[in-house]
């Protein structure tokens, strides 16, 4: 992975970290999900049409862009269900760690893509320190860590990497066909319409969602806006299953947050997985 495809990946890894803990402390995590995006897909329309006015759409994009959209839908709702019965500390790693594990394997056999044996070694260290994590939220400090194996959220969060695996496969050829920045605006608008439905049986949870956090949704759409173009931007630089791998130090940021921010358990213990966690995402970063 090159230096500039390193940098974007870290930074993004970064935002999603802390749009991930906003959401968890939302009154309502989809009703938050869904008003973050949607704001920011307002943010970027004038930079998306100004790119699609030069390029337009080539026609073997759309499949790519349908696909994302219905997967990027699934993925929020997914990751709103799992905020709604875990931990934030325990429910990030989870999701993120089962994509670091998918991508490189659904790469292999769908794009050909291969990992040096110095990134399979980082995959391995990434999915050893996934584990160290979750062992250190069975401590008393966490207070769903004793029942992990059996939690609700556990579930949900399970299924929430599955998504990801599954659309950061599609993203990593869609951006081959489209600019990153209309095709992150397909997403928002996309995503905007299939989670109205589910959100709209429960009245009046948007309304008491702006009323309670509409700063914190500022920073947060932001936060979601920059951190996925910087993906699709490393995407168009690097393999899929390196930048997905790499991307999984946000994993060490959640630690922190999650120990520090949130209280919900020591850090010390946190901190040790997520340092096996970060050498072995630095293994698979710069393995070629």
């Amino acid at each position: 992975m090159s230096v500039s495809a390193l940098a974007l990946v870290l930074s993004a890894a970064l935002f999603h970290a802390a749009w991930n803990a906003l959401t968890k402390r939302g009154r309502d995590p989809l009703a938050f999900l869904w008003s973050a995006n949607t704001l920011g897909g307002v943010l970027l329309l004038p930079w998306a049409a100004r790119e699609l006015a030069l390029t337009g759409v080539p026609a073997a994009a759309w499949p790519f862009v349908s696909a994302t959209i219905a997967l990027h839908a699934i993925y929020f709702y997914f990751l709103g269900r799992a905020y709604r019965s875990g931990d934030y500390s325990l429910v990030y790693p989870i999701a993120r760690g089962v994509s670091v594990g998918l991508v490189p394997i659904l790469a292999f056999f769908l794009l050909g893509e291969r990992l040096s044996p110095l990134g399979s070694v980082g995959v391995a260290l990434v999915v050893l320190g996934l584990v160290a994590l979750q062992l250190a939220g069975r401590g008393a400090g966490s207070s769903e860590g004793a029942r992990w194996p059996l939690r609700t959220g556990t579930g949900w969060a399970l299924l929430t990497g599955l998504t990801i695996a599954s659309y950061s496969l599609v993203d990593k050829a869609g951006v081959a066909r489209l600019h990153p920045v209309p095709y992150l605006a397909f997403i928002g608008f996309g995503q905007t319409l299939l989670l109205l439905p589910p959100l709209l049986r429960r009245p009046g949870v948007l309304r008491r969602e702006w009323a309670a956090n509409w700063q914190t949704l500022l920073v947060a759409s932001v936060l979601t806006l920059g951190g996925y173009l910087l993906v699709l931007f490393a995407f168009r630089l690097s393999k899929a299953g390196y930048v997905v791998a790499a991307r999984e130090v946000s994993i060490v940021f959640s630690a922190i947050i999650g120990s520090v921010w949130l209280g919900e358990g020591r850090l010390g213990p946190r901190l040790l997985g997520a340092g096996v966690m970060l050498a072995g995402v630095t293994c698979v970063a710069f393995a070629r």
